[in-house]
């Protein structure tokens, strides 16, 4: 009774009017989808932008930083956003604050935390170079805790107000980024770029909010965000542990240059799963708001996941059938041993996408448990099969282990699922996102095995234009109903729902 009360008040709180919260969620699915992806092009443009001024090396020696402070960052993670969407103080500011207060405090414990860790991490890749921009990098997350009023909007589903303020930040980075990147500054541009971007984004989201910035203390606030946060303190902690070391045997094994590699393939592959994180990000608020209702729940879930799909599915695909023709005309020659390594985090990217978002829901009923479980049963994995993978075959073991780890959090993902959702079958729902790219896939594949076609370009900009063709008719045949209700939600006409299966 008490979990119906608060999701009918947070639904009040809300101010729909006279729509419909999944008409509103629908909407500011399509807003947010409509920037993010704008985004994550932008991000996707840097990347080939900026690997053409730098050489594998030096690409190689920004992935260990990145992906060094990254997964440092991941012990920060450890879901305050999340935890003051989910709450329903009565008041709201002083909610605000004491959750800016926490996010405040725990980035700059990350900053300590680099200073003592970054040191460490060169020494173990025998990189001293990363120190110096490693720590003007940390700056960064200080910087970012600025950006907390984002959330405000968020909570309350203003979506255009979030994406515009949320867009500050990426945006100037990437100018900042490509500008240095092209004047020579190597390397560097990938370091000032986001610490100008955060700078940014700091102080656009604080000159807007509607509360007051201060900090407020309180021990039982603490207590709550730490019983909701500690298992995905303990999920990044793992994750943490599977991408060191990956990096740490794929230095010794393949050396900085297969790095590299695997630091393009991986980035570009990343794209695909943000726009799933776009759609996670926009249901989170509205699930939160019907977690008394389990059928809205499942139709959230499965439709949700069904809408990521139809597009990361294929992205993967497509990328691993154009991998040669990416290496070819846009990366140059100098990445020619990152081709199969791209197809093959294509691959990966697209079935990382099957149940992706699972996490939403359960961090929205409070159970984010399950989300510490699977984290350690991919370290396992990782353990047991990703080690000597890389260590025997090196940049293709590599991508065989995380092709392992994905497997068995799919695995994990559809049995929590199942315990949520009554009569899920995560090998029906994985059936189902794989069907559309099938097509497309056999026609590109049949084309080149029946007619010998040149490398060249026209050629090449013909064949993704076929696939793109052939995957658009067959996602309208598999996903019709679908893909008719998200027309309807941009028409602002009916509101008819696909049937949730």
């Amino acid at each position: 009774m008490a979990a119906a009360a608060e999701s009918q008040d947070r639904r009040a709180e809300l101010g729909l009017g006279s729509r419909g919260l999944r008409d509103h969620a629908a909407r500011g699915t399509l807003i947010n989808s409509g920037f993010q992806l704008l985004l994550a092009g932008l991000g996707l443009l840097q990347r080939f932008i900026v690997a053409a001024f730098l050489t594998r090396e030096e690409f190689g020696l920004w992935g260990i930083l990145i992906v060094t402070l990254l997964t440092l960052l991941w012990l920060k993670q450890i879901g305050v956003a999340d935890k003051y969407v989910q709450q329903n103080d009565a008041d709201q500011e002083t909610a605000f604050q004491k959750a800016f207060t926490i996010e405040l405090a725990m980035s700059l414990a990350f900053l300590v935390l680099v200073v003592v860790a970054l040191p460490l991490y060169a020494l173990a890749y025998s990189t001293p170079q990363i120190i110096l921009p490693g720590l003007l990098l940390s700056l960064s997350v200080p910087l970012t805790a600025f950006e907390s009023p984002i959330w405000i909007p968020y909570r309350r589903m203003q979506f255009v107000r979030q994406r515009v303020l949320s867009a500050v930040d990426p945006v100037s980075a990437f100018v900042i980024t490509v500008s240095l990147a092209a004047a020579g500054a190597g390397y560097w541009a990938l370091v000032i770029g986001p610490v100008a971007g955060s700078l940014a984004g700091g102080v656009v989201a604080t000159v807007t909010c509607p509360y007051a910035l201060r900090l407020r203390f309180d021990r039982a606030t603490l207590r709550d965000y730490v019983t909701f946060s500690w298992p995905l303190m303990g999920l990044s902690l793992a994750n943490l542990l599977v991408i060191q070391g990956s990096l740490l045997i794929s230095n010794r094994v393949v050396g900085l240059a297969g790095v590299g590699a695997i630091g393009l393939a991986s980035s570009i592959a990343s794209f695909a799963e943000g726009v799933d994180g776009i759609i996670s990000q926009t249901l989170y608020p509205a699930v939160c708001a019907v977690v008394d209702r389990k059928d809205k729940l499942f139709e959230a879930f499965v439709k949700s996941n069904r809408v990521a799909l139809i597009w990361g599915m294929p992205f993967g695909v497509g990328l691993a059938l154009f991998a040669p023709d990416i290496v070819r005309y846009l990366l140059g020659p100098r990445w020619a041993p990152a081709t199969g390594l791209l197809a093959a985090f294509g691959i990966i990217a697209g079935f990382r996408q099957v149940a992706f978002n699972y996490s939403v829901f359960l961090r929205a009923v409070n159970e984010t448990r399950p989300l510490f479980v699977v984290s350690l049963l991919n370290l396992a994995a990782f353990a047991v099969a990703g080690i000597p993978l890389m260590i025997w075959l090196g940049l293709t073991g590599y991508a065989l282990a995380f092709a392992v780890m994905t497997a068995v959090q799919i695995a994990a993902r559809g049995y929590y699922l199942g315990r949520l959702f009554s009569g899920f079958k995560i090998t029906r729902h994985m059936v189902r996102a794989i069907a559309p790219s099938v097509p497309a896939a056999a026609v590109i594949l049949g084309l080149r095995a029946a007619v010998p076609l040149p490398h060249e370009l026209p050629v090449a900009i013909a064949q993704l234009a076929l696939y793109v063709v052939v995957t658009i008719a067959a996602t309208a045949w598999f996903e019709g109903p679908l893909v008719r209700e998200l027309l309807r939600y941009v028409r602002n006409a009916g509101l008819a729902p696909a049937r949730a299966t």
